[in-house]
């Protein structure tokens, strides 16, 4: 019963939060070469996020129907505010100094990005994911009510039948499912960012 729900859960939550990271990397790219699109993209993401999702999955229904397709385009809407922020904020913490330094090596624009900024700004942006998966897994057990599936189908199951033990076992789930997921990320940022670990000092 728990397994395939699982595993729908886990399948909603990577494509959302994948989606959305391409949409708002390659938006804070362009925001951060071309200063003028940060406000408008970041306003329209931000309306997106302070809607209430049951109101922004009814909202969604009317135009793609239920199924999880809507569900999913509701997700990557949640997550874009956070990933943008965070990407873009990474980016410009990167000092001018080490942009410059990378020029005078001969490194273009795009290779500096490639190389360095990006490379430098990754800590931020594992952050911004870690914040918008345990999001998106929380979100996810909501969007069963538009046919999302996941745990969030076993937890509305639970509360028509009255089945108490299925409620709780589902909602344990779901928040075992967050801080794992939460703790694999954590693990992939000290391991692709290796400089940014803190060195305990000999005592």
């Amino acid at each position: 019963v728990f397994q395939p729900a699982i595993v729908q859960h886990i399948i909603l939550t990577l494509i959302a939060v994948g989606v959305g990271m391409l949409i708002a990397f390659a938006a804070a790219i362009f925001a951060y070469k071309r200063s003028w699109f940060e406000t408008p993209f970041s306003l329209l993401s931000a309306f997106l996020y302070t809607i209430p999702s049951l109101a922004l999955f009814e909202l969604l229904v009317r135009i793609t129907g239920i199924n999880r397709l809507t569900a999913e385009i509701g997700l990557v809407s949640y997550t874009l505010l956070i990933l943008f922020r965070n990407t873009l904020t990474g980016l410009r913490a990167v000092p001018d100094e080490t942009i410059e330094a990378a020029r005078a090596m001969g490194l273009t624009e795009r290779q500096s990005l490639l190389r360095v900024e990006i490379p430098l700004a990754a800590p931020a942006i594992m952050a911004g994911i870690r914040i918008a998966t345990v999001t998106t897994i929380s979100l996810a057990t909501v969007a069963a009510y538009i046919g999302g599936g996941g745990l969030g189908a076993l937890i509305f199951n639970a509360i028509q039948s009255g089945y108490k033990t299925e409620f709780i076992a589902a909602g344990a789930l779901a928040i075992a499912l967050a801080i794992v997921a939460d703790l694999l990320l954590v693990l992939v940022q000290r391991l692709i960012t290796p400089w940014s670990r803190r060195r305990l000092a000999p005592g």
